[in-house]
């Protein structure tokens, strides 16, 4: 028999395999049947030395780790090596890795500088059409032109992308964007800080500011205090040598640093020997004032002095030699002396009547309130922002600034007080007071008040309490 090899038929007879369909068809059939019984054959051992009960987990173990193997990267050890009970603890990190990759978050941290527009800030995460749309939701909640130089933002990414946008509009509250696919949510919402409360005391040596500042704290201590005393101390004419104050004031904390003062929840002020106290309340209304012990509230018609002065160079008379126009007339006004620029404060509530320029006056604005009063506010060298015509304003708000604009000799304000259109002398003027506490809330304000002066002078203070009231000031 020849068994000598004929190269050229065996190239010929698979060349005429792989030309015919049915043969193609039947080689491709045979390769799946060996794959499945390599990798699904089960068990090298023979069957009756498995336990039967084992006998399909062996093989879900071996079709599992095949799928893992060759479809997640492998491993590099041979399953025999690795214990069973540890072949799907092996693989799920690479599972969870494959199907769940790491979320990168970025916070960016800044403060608006001179000529920041939202364009500006978000411009490289949001598109043109974005920022139009976004300036659009946002004009009813938060006008972005009213942005402040100095205020810090938060910008907060995710995988690079924006996700959302914290600005710091005032002390107290934030403007909030946030972008859910393809729309903005925009809020305001309270800033949260950590408050604690603490006594804080001090002795007038020159003034307020000085002996604020000589105990460590903040000159914005003084200022809240001399708003809520104003109905009743001038704090220019009125302060001695000696003079005490006494406050229990919520002191907060952002991220671990100070960030200012809360609420002054009670305080007192000794001056020339007089004791005048303040608790803070709300009185059911939502509203909250400051009262005395009593429950009379501080707040009356109108503040003993429009601004902050160094002194009065004339007082209120019906005859006088004006210095310009060399003739005896009447100076039914005050005359306070002050520097360029020294803010001017509206007196009480009203509504601007007029406001313009005349040759005598300057620089001047007359404001119409309640009861048939009026006051006249002379030689400004300037109106604050917004102050028009017919414009509501509340006392203690900023309406100009002083100046010598008009018949004047130098920098001061000419103050002027009319009742139905006849002149009036301001310090004269019986001030009316707003609203005492309600008789059904007096026993309540009793016990609350009784704690704050024990806590003014020592001792612990009902904090949760407080806190049921109102969480804003009228101040």
């Amino acid at each position: 028999m020849n068994f000598s090899l004929n190269t050229h038929n065996i190239s010929s007879a698979i060349h005429s395999i792989f030309v015919n369909k049915w043969l193609q068809l039947l080689v491709f059939l045979f390769l799946i049947i060996v794959y499945v019984s390599f990798f699904l054959g089960g068990v090298t051992q023979t069957e009756g030395s498995i336990p039967p009960s084992q006998l399909t987990t062996a093989s879900d173990s071996k079709l599992e780790f095949s799928f893992k193997y060759y479809f997640l990267g492998g491993i590099t050890q041979t399953e025999g090596s690795i214990p069973s009970d540890q072949l799907t603890t092996a693989t799920d990190s690479k599972i969870e890795f494959f199907f769940k990759p790491e979320i990168v978050k970025k916070e960016k941290a800044g403060t608006i500088k001179k000529g920041d527009t939202i364009t500006a800030l978000l411009g490289n995460y949001l598109s043109t059409q974005q920022i139009l749309q976004l300036i659009q939701q946002s004009k009813n909640i938060f006008s972005f032109s009213k942005f402040c130089i100095g205020q810090p933002y938060k910008i907060f990414l995710i995988d690079g992308q924006f996700n959302s946008f914290l600005y710091n509009i005032d002390r107290d509250e934030q403007l909030l964007i946030q972008q859910d696919e393809n729309e903005f949510k925009i809020s305001l919402i309270p800033i949260d800080y950590d408050v604690t409360t603490k006594v804080i005391s001090g002795t007038i040596t020159t003034n307020l500011f000085d002996a604020v500042a000589k105990i460590g704290e903040e000159a914005d201590l003084a200022i809240n205090l001399a708003e809520i005393f104003a109905w009743d101390i001038d704090f220019m004419l009125d302060i001695r040598e000696g003079d005490l104050f006494r406050a229990v004031v919520e002191k907060r904390f952002l991220n671990g640093q100070p960030a200012g003062y809360g609420r002054i929840l009670a305080a007192e002020f000794i001056n020339q020997g007089k004791s005048y106290r303040a608790v803070f309340f709300s009185d059911g209304s939502g509203k909250t004032n400051y009262y005395d012990l009593e429950g009379k509230n501080l707040r009356k018609g109108f503040l003993k002095a429009p601004l902050a002065f160094t002194h009065i160079s004339s007082d209120f008379t019906m005859r006088r030699f004006h210095p310009i126009s060399k003739t005896w007339k009447a100076h039914p006004a005050i005359d306070y002396v002050a520097p360029t620029g020294t803010p001017i404060k509206a007196v009480g509530e009203g509504t601007v009547e007029r406001i313009g320029k005349t040759r005598g006056n300057g620089n001047f604005i007359e404001i119409h309130h309640p009861n048939g009063y009026s006051t006249l506010y002379l030689h400004m060298s300037k109106f604050a922002k917004g102050i028009k015509k017919s414009k509501r304003v509340i006392p203690g708000q900023i309406i100009g600034y002083v100046g010598a604009t008009g018949l004047a000799t130098g920098p001061h304000l000419c103050f002027r007080m009319r009742k139905n259109g006849k002149p009036v002398n301001p310090n004269k003027v019986k001030m009316p007071t707003a609203p005492s506490v309600s008789s059904e809330n007096m026993a309540e304000f009793s016990t609350i008040a009784a704690q704050l002066v024990a806590q003014l002078r020592g001792g612990e203070i009902l904090q949760a309490k407080l806190e049921s009231h109102s969480e804003t000031s009228t101040r």
